[in-house]
C-alpha cells in the first residue's frame, strides 16, 4: 500500500485551519486519521465505543469565573443557534434561562445534539457564531 502524502498534508492543514485536535477520513477499506500528535493509517475495520453523548452533555461542567458562568461545549462539532435555518434562536443576549434549557445544538457526525444549560442565569455573551466549529470544553455561552 502506498501512502498518499498529499491527503495527510491536506488533513494536517485542516487541523490548523479549523483548530481541531483530530480528523479522520475513510475511503473503501482505508482509514486515515490525523491528530496533532500522531498519524495512523489502517486497512482493518475498527469498532469504537464511546459513552452516551447524552450523559456527557448532562455532566458538562459550568465554570464560574469573575465575568460570569461559562457553559462549555460537551462535544466536538458544529454549533447552531437555532433548530433549523431561519427559526427562532434558542438564546439571545439578555434572555433569562434555566438549568436544562437548550442553549444550542452541536452537530457531530450528522447527529444534532441539543446542549442544555448547566446553570440558571441571564445570557451575557454568546461566544460562538452560528455554524462555527467548536471543540470539547470550548466556552459557548457566558451567563451572569
Amino acid at each position: 500500500m502506498k501512502i498518499d502524502k498529499k491527503i495527510i498534508k491536506e488533513l494536517s492543514d485542516y487541523l490548523k485551519e479549523f483548530n481541531l485536535t483530530e480528523i479522520e477520513i475513510t475511503e473503501k477499506d482505508t482509514k486515515i486519521k490525523v491528530s496533532k500528535n500522531n498519524v495512523s493509517i489502517s486497512n482493518q475495520p475498527q469498532i469504537v465505543s464511546s459513552p452516551s453523548l447524552k450523559s456527557d452533555i448532562a455532566n458538562a461542567p459550568a465554570k464560574n469565573i469573575n465575568s460570569g458562568t461559562e457553559i462549555t461545549s460537551p462535544i466536538i462539532g458544529t454549533a447552531y443557534h437555532a433548530p433549523e435555518p431561519g427559526a427562532k434562536k434558542f438564546v439571545e443576549l439578555g434572555k433569562k434561562i434555566k438549568k436544562g434549557d437548550t442553549i444550542m445544538i452541536v452537530e457531530a457526525m450528522k447527529t444534532m445534539n441539543h446542549v442544555p444549560s448547566t446553570a440558571d442565569g441571564i445570557v451575557k455573551e454568546i461566544c460562538v457564531e452560528d455554524g462555527q466549529p467548536v471543540e470539547f470544553g470550548q466556552t459557548i455561552i457566558i451567563l451572569e
